[in-house]
């Protein structure tokens, strides 16, 4: 039996135009009113799952605030969500979705997105659901509009909608080569409320959708003309910064602040448990913020060489089902051979590009932030719940942010700069420092994982005993064919703040199982795919295994003592991805170096091809760095790698050639691209260095100083 416990689940968000970052105080009502007339179509939506606690959120979502759509009277498509655009490029495929419906050039759209004074409620952008939950919604939404336009050029025309078609933002007649357009037929109309389900246009019919396009607004990135959060600027900013423990859990018992008030310009403010200062200029709050002298208590906390075993000294006994692990013992009793390994995962760091940062502005009683996250609503919940006021008062924009990788769920610089912005009476900026960064927002989770299986000589497996400790259950089921699963996810009392990571515990559990995979398929002397294959029922996993493994030519080169070659797959979040990888050995050092990825992966249908094929790089080359040699080194309530100097990431020299193949199915939902691409190369890496060394390494990250130089093969 598989005790899953299902990903959390939740819809997507998206952001609006840097134009709009300027225009305070506008509800929903008065925007509208920015637009004169026009043709607002209203999407009613059911509830959404909240991913960080998977409670049902019990918000409501009136019929009369879920406008998702506006055609202007110039024609122009104005969509509104709640995403957010992180640099996975979901503010083109979103608009590319409902230029398909609509018939309308992409040009013609605009995208606001992440802004709650002017969006739909939204439970933030996160486990890639934007493609399959928010795209959805506002294809029904633009299929409603494209129906009522038909039906108001039809009354005008008097004839049968079903004579007419829409292309290029106009309603033709094609008896009659008579054409209106859009802008024309909303003028002076009135909001039209949209219930219930549309039929939407099968990919196979796509005419706009399904073709690459260069980002939408991606001039204004490369001009730097955009502003991300750390750029925005209001009159009489000030810059904060927030005193910091010299460790975790640590009490403050004393402060000096006598020297900080000297230096001109700088106020001190200490508001219940933040201790922080405001000045003109960043430098200036740095040097008043050093001139803080405090004194903190730090108790004693566990260490990285403790780790594994705290963790599972510190885990509940999960939830278990007692029949299922019994059938297992059994399996595993009768078995020909049988296997039975530990795996750990240490946490890692999201290195964002942009640290977090947030500018906050009161006027009167009026809040509004700028910042970076992935949870507009949320953040703005946090807000609520720090200054006690009501949801009307509290305005949370997000611009185009500097990436999240899953770490910006959480608004603790938004909270941070609205309480020094209360104190000061003036907008204020304040942008975490890199070490800031590594030390206290929270990290990807660490694990032990204890797998067990069984197998009869001709290779299948029949029994399957899988235990997580602490980093998750995201992907921990197996996707391969098992008669006798027990599989357990134990939540266990962490040392080091942790939460979402990009794939949350599926690269940890993907790791663990493909790795075992590979140890199963030595073991009883079959090829690695073949074993994958013979035990592998899902169609669509084998063919993405059956695609990468052909354009990387797998079983074509023998692995030698210096170059070896890796395979692993999963399922997650709706998609297939098999990943093969060619590692090399530097004799004189022992490094590894990771020369050849080719990834195959199935998402369904594709709506924007190039996308995709970014994010799946993108999704390897962050790999490299949890695969070989990210890690958070901690003791005793500190992070002793806080820099980037000491915690390594990915360089460009460590860049192997990155092939793609890209599984369209056409008759297939279309799933999501930013996580599942992520699941494959650790273990595939893991994989290949056992074929060339036949070292079997178990830990990520598996060479963060190189092998031991006694693992050469001879042979």
């Amino acid at each position: 039996m598989n005790n899953r416990k299902d990903d959390q689940l939740a819809p997507e968000i998206v952001q609006h135009d840097v134009e709009a970052l300027h225009a305070f105080h506008v509800d929903r009502r008065d925007f509208m009113k920015l637009f004169g007339g026009g043709l607002v179509v209203c999407l009613c939506t059911n509830e959404a799952l909240s991913q960080e606690s998977r409670r049902r959120n019990t918000q409501d979502l009136p019929d009369d605030i879920a406008s998702w759509l506006h055609i202007d009277e110039d024609g122009r498509v104005t969509v509104y969500t709640g995403k957010v655009e992180l640099g996975q490029n979901i503010r083109t495929s979103l608009a590319l979705q409902v230029a398909e419906e609509l018939q309308v050039p992409i040009e013609a759209i605009t995208m606001v997105m992440a802004d709650t004074a002017l969006v739909p409620w939204d439970a933030g952008t996160f486990g890639s659901r934007t493609t399959p939950t928010m795209a959805p919604q506002l294809r029904k939404a633009a299929v409603a509009a494209r129906e009522t336009l038909l039906a108001m050029a039809a009354q005008r025309w008097s004839v049968q909608p079903a004579v007419l078609a829409v292309a290029s933002g106009k309603v033709t007649n094609p008896r009659t080569q008579d054409a209106i357009s859009y802008g024309e037929l909303t003028r002076g109309q009135k909001m039209v409320k949209v219930i219930g389900e549309n039929d939407l246009t099968p990919a196979a019919q796509w005419k706009v959708a399904g073709k690459s396009i260069p980002k939408v607004n991606g001039t204004d990135f490369v001009t730097g003309k955009h502003l991300y959060p750390s750029d925005i600027e209001r009159p009489g900013l000030l810059h904060g910064k927030v005193l910091r423990p010299t460790g975790i859990n640590a009490k403050l018992e004393s402060l000096d602040t006598r020297d900080a008030e000297k230096i001109p310009g700088v106020k001190i403010v200490r508001d219940g448990d933040i201790v922080g200062v405001v000045a003109p200029q960043p430098w200036t709050a740095e040097r008043a913020i050093e001139a803080l002298h405090a004194r903190w208590d730090v108790p004693q906390q566990p260490a990285n060489k403790d780790l594994f075993e705290y963790l599972r000294k510190n885990a509940d006994a999960g939830d278990e089902d007692k029949a299922a692990a019994s059938a297992v013992e059994k399996a595993l009793a009768s078995a020909d051979t049988k296997l039975q390994q530990t795996y750990t995962v240490q946490y890692i760091a999201h290195v964002p590009l942009e640290p977090r940062a947030a500018v906050a502005e009161w006027n009167g009683d009026q809040l509004t932030v700028w910042t970076g996250s992935q949870r507009p609503f949320s953040i703005r919940e946090e807000l609520l719940e720090a200054f006690h006021i009501s949801p009307d008062k509290v305005r949370v924009i997000i611009p185009d942010t500097g990436s999240a990788y899953g770490g910006k769920h959480t608004g603790d610089a938004a909270v941070e700069a609205a309480r020094l912005a209360k104190a000061a009476g003036k907008p204020v900026r304040l942008v975490w420092t890199r070490e800031e960064e590594f030390t206290w927002a929270y990290v990807r989770p660490a694990g032990v994982i204890d797998v067990r299986s069984g197998a009869t000589k001709d290779g299948k497996i029949m029994a399957w005993d899988f235990h997580n400790y602490n980093s998750g259950p995201a992907a921990i089921s197996t996707p391969y064919t098992v008669a006798h699963q027990n599989i357990q996810f134990h939540r266990s009392r962490s040392p080091l703040r942790q939460g979402s990571y990009r794939a949350l515990a599926a690269t940890a559990n993907a790791f663990a199982r493909e790795s075992h995979m590979d140890e199963f398929a030595h073991a009883l002397g079959i090829d690695p795919l073949q074993f994958r294959l013979k035990n592998l029922d899902d169609p669509r996993l084998r063919a993405v295994f059956e695609a990468a493994a052909e354009k990387f030519g797998w079983g074509k080169q023998k692995p030698t003592p210096l170059r070896g070659f890796g395979i692993a797959g999963a399922i997650e979040k709706g998609g297939r991805v098999a990943t093969c990888a060619e590692i090399e050995i530097d004799p004189a050092t022992r490094a590894v170096r990771i020369r050849r990825v080719v990834e195959a992966f199935d998402c369904g249908a594709i709506v924007n091809p190039d996308g995709v094929r970014n994010q799946i790089a993108g999704a390897v080359v962050q790999a490299i760095g949890g695969a070989l040699f990210e890690a958070v080194r901690f003791e005793n309530g500190r992070i002793l790698n806080a820099d980037l100097s000491t915690y390594r990431v990915p360089r460009f020299s460590d860049m192997p050639e990155i092939e793609v193949v890209v599984l369209d199915l056409k008759d297939k939902p279309s799933a999501g691209a930013g996580e599942t691409p992520i699941l494959g190369l650790a273990p595939a890496v893991a994989n290949a260095i056992f074929s060339a060394t036949g070292l079997r390494l178990r830990a990520l990250p598996l060479v963060p100083d190189g092998l031991p130089k006694a693992t050469q093969k001879t042979s």
